[in-house]
């Protein structure tokens, strides 16, 4: 096989995200195919790991349930569910020492609403989305092709409203997601992604050579949810504990992992 194989890959960065639909409803417009046709792999990270699902998970007649432009309302609709914190949680946060800034009541309805009870091995397209399992300490990947395997089903076949959850439980922000495999053989504690591979392009180069092992070129098309550029100045931060670095270091994590992945690539 030597055609030409694409892949895309969605970084994360929460409401943010917003700007990889753009983007993506911009390429539907002019290409007239959705997202899911145009792509042999789709690989996302947290937000992004959303919009991977939201793009490939099927309708009953096997078509995509979402357009990209359908996913843009997700943010402009759903924002509000997904980031509100009552009164009592707030008290109960302590100004997010105490507990994480929302709690995960809003962002699990909106999900169930969006994918119900469509599972991994239905998505339309090869996906990889990324999770990181904190009992274990180890990256975790929730892949379509697991999914599929007849051997591996019990244990990798989740729903994709548990995999969306799993991918963006961003520390400080949402609590961690327990999932069970469908035998109740194993349980796994998971968080977003993004603590490891906020930009999954070199996640999606190795799946697409492991998926695919006879293609050679490869079309990458990588979307970011733009920079933070604002400085972290050495007068304070030389002052700082560990509740003054506690969303800082988060976002230091972030940027730093997805500057090496540039790196990287070019």
């Amino acid at each position: 096989m030597s055609n030409l194989l694409k892949i895309l890959s969605i970084d994360g960065g929460g409401i943010r995200g917003i700007i990889s639909a753009i983007i993506l409803a911009e390429i539907e417009k002019l290409t007239q195919k959705p997202i899911s046709e145009l792509f042999a792999l789709i690989v996302g990270t947290s937000t992004g790991g959303i919009l991977a699902l939201g793009l490939t998970v099927p309708n009953a007649e096997g078509k995509p349930r979402y357009s990209a432009e359908d996913l843009i309302a997700l943010y402009e609709n759903e924002g509000g569910r997904i980031f509100s914190r009552s009164l009592w949680h707030k008290i109960r946060a302590a100004g997010n020492l105490l507990e994480e800034k929302y709690p995960s009541d809003g962002i699990k309805g909106v999900l169930a609403e969006y994918f119900g009870e469509t599972r991994l091995k239905e998505a339309l397209t090869e996906v990889l989305i990324t999770s990181y399992e904190i009992e274990q300490r180890i990256p975790f990947f929730f892949k379509s092709t697991s999914a599929k395997d007849s051997l591996k089903t019990a244990s990798r076949d989740f729903f994709m409203k548990q995999v969306a959850r799993a991918t963006s439980a961003a520390p400080t922000y949402f609590e961690p997601i327990r999932i069970e495999t469908d035998d109740l053989a194993k349980s796994y504690a998971l968080i977003d992604g993004g603590v490891f591979a906020n930009n999954p392009t070199m996640c999606a180069l190795v799946e697409a050579k492991t998926t695919f092992p006879d293609v050679n070129d490869f079309l990458v098309v990588s979307l970011g949810t733009g920079e933070l550029i604002r400085p972290i100045l050495y007068e304070q931060a030389r002052e700082w504990g560990k509740a003054e670095w506690g969303q800082p270091l988060l976002s230091v994590v972030f940027s730093g992992i997805n500057k090496t992945v540039d790196y990287q690539l070019h």
